[in-house]
Parts: structure tokens; sequence; C-alpha cells
């Protein structure tokens, strides 16, 4: 009946900074860390449950070990992934695959993800979609290295969100501090980078430009989202995403000021992550502290629970696949 906190997977990156230790008060490794990566069942990069009798765990150990915290779900790995990603420099320019494409070549999942924006320069940008109307003309476009020409740049500001569906190219830039939601893989096609030298190895990072050219959905078209809001008790919950546009996740945005009765509401567990504020989670007769940074996952048996205080909750749940 208990939650699972969890500590993150921290992951150097050359594009990253110091904002993870700064804002979240994370113990992040020395150097360029660009990656939290705060709930997640992958691989060898999974996040360890810090308290409880599973304490000490990994999220993929615990999925595998105990299917009825999660609802005995079909699927044989944990469905999704958050992290934190602190750009402070510009990421390379990518695309992912989609499910069918990623199991055939790379015996991985595809990767559909969304951006909810916590920090942003007074200029900031990211990459979102291109220009090219066919693939002959996208192909083209990336053999001439005509970036300017190719790739859409949308300024972005703290709270706005953007759904990146598996076939869009896409990059953040320097300055830009977000939460991201997306199917737990890690194939990511390399299409720009900036012609940047790792310092480690001397030489340019890999790119997949064929493969980058095979997925991408051209034309570009934004995804329609119906985003709306509605009032719960002293919780306004803003949906962000949601079945069947999003067909892998839902995802809310929950203001709270004051007391939030809530539930499981037909999902078979909640990712939560606390990006502003503080407050309490009761369940069973049992309070936890929550406080920025704090990230669990509500597991089937807790049927009902209640936040109190004054905080931001970015809240996820598996889709309906």
């Amino acid at each position: 009946m208990e939650p699972l906190f969890l500590t993150p997977y921290f992951r150097p990156k050359i594009w990253g900074g110091r904002k993870l230790k700064d804002i979240f008060n994370y113990d992040i490794p020395d150097g360029k860390v660009g990656e939290a990566w705060i709930i997640s069942g992958y691989k060898a990069d999974a996040s360890t449950v810090t308290e409880g009798p599973l304490k000490g765990k990994s999220l993929r150990e615990v999925y595998l070990e105990h299917p009825e915290l999660f609802g005995n779900p079909k699927t044989k790995e944990f469905p999704l992934l958050v992290k934190f990603l602190d750009a402070n420099d510009n990421l390379s320019v990518q695309v992912h695959p989609d499910d069918d494409y990623a199991r055939k070549v790379e015996n991985d999942s595809g990767k559909t993800e969304s951006w909810y924006v916590l920090q942003a320069d007074p200029d900031a940008y990211i990459i979102y979609g291109h220009h090219a109307k066919s693939r002959e003309e996208l192909a083209e476009m990336i053999h001439k290295g005509e970036w300017d020409k190719l790739l859409r740049k949308v300024p972005v500001k703290a709270g706005d969100f953007f759904y990146v569906p598996a076939g869009t190219i896409h990059a953040l830039t320097k300055g830009c501090l977000v939460i991201e939601t997306q199917q737990s893989s890690d194939v990511t096609y390399r299409l720009y980078d900036y012609d940047r030298v790792d310092q480690k190895s001397g030489k340019k990072r890999e790119l997949h430009t064929q493969k980058s050219i095979d997925v991408t959905t051209v034309p570009h078209v934004d995804p329609k989202l119906d985003v709306h809001t509605e009032k719960d008790q002293d919780a306004e919950i803003k949906t962000l995403v949601e079945p069947p546009v999003s067909p892998h996740f839902y995802l809310w945005q929950i203001d709270l000021d004051g007391t939030w009765k809530t539930g499981l509401n037909g999902h078979p567990y909640l990712l939560v992550s606390v990006i502003k504020g503080e407050g309490k989670l009761e369940a069973d007769g049992k309070e936890y502290e929550l406080k920025m940074g704090t990230n669990f996952i509500v597991p089937n048996e807790m049927k009902n629970f209640t936040f109190t205080g004054k905080m931001r909750i970015v809240m996820s749940a598996p889709g309906e696949e």
C-alpha cells in the first residue's frame, strides 16, 4: 500500500549543465549532466526505490517481480519513462522511429515523447518539425546541409507543452529545462549535431542520416491536441494529452492549493513528479512529505489517497494499448 518513491538515474551529456543540482538539489555527478531519468524502468538505466520494503531495488526489478503493483500488465517491460532535461547547450537534431520500425530494425520499442517546459531563457526555442514537402525534398535538403531552410524553429516559454510523436524531427536548444514523458525507449536517430566534436573520442558524434530520412513523417503536421482544464476540489487539472491522440500515455498538469482527495480513476497506476512547491501525500493512514523534485509511482493497490499543500504536479498513466 506504499507509494514507490524513486531516486533518479543521471546521464552526463555534452550539452548538459548543473541545473538538476541547482534547482532540484539532486546529488548529480561532476561535469555536464543533461538528464535525470526520474521514473525509469529502462534496462540498466532504471530509477531506484528509495524507501519501504522494496528499498534498493530498481524499478525494472519491481515491475518484473511484483506485477500486482502495476495491475498485472501485459507488457513485459515498464512502458513509460519520465526525465528532467537540462539543455545548457543545443541538443542534436534527431528523430525517433515508431514501434513497427524500432522492433524490426532495433529490437526495441519506438519512441513517442512529450515536453513540458519548466524554464526557458527569454530567447529560447525548440526545433519542432520541418519544411520539406516530400521525402525526396527532405533527403535533398539534408544531404546539402540546408538546415536553416529545413528545420522549423518554435519559440518557447515556461508552461508550454509539446507532444512529439515518433517521426517528428525535434531538438531542445540552449536555455530549456523540461520534463519529458515518453515511451520507455532509447532509440534515437541523430540527424544533425552542429559538427561538434566529442572531447573524449576527439571525433564527431555518429549521425544516422538514412534511418532519419526513412522514419521522418513527411510533410510535418502538428498534432491536434485537446488540452482542457477542470476543477476538482482544490485542484485544477489540465489534461495535456490522452488517447486516442496519444496511444501510449495520458498526461496531466495538476495545480493544487489546498486538498485533493482522489484515486486511480480506472488507471492501473500513476507516475507523479512534483515540479513546483511542496505538500503531502496521505494514503492508508500514512503521510509522505512531497517537495519539488520528488518522484514516485502510485501502485495499483492504493485505490484512494489525498494530496495536500500548494504545488504543481505532472502526472501520467500508461495508455490503453
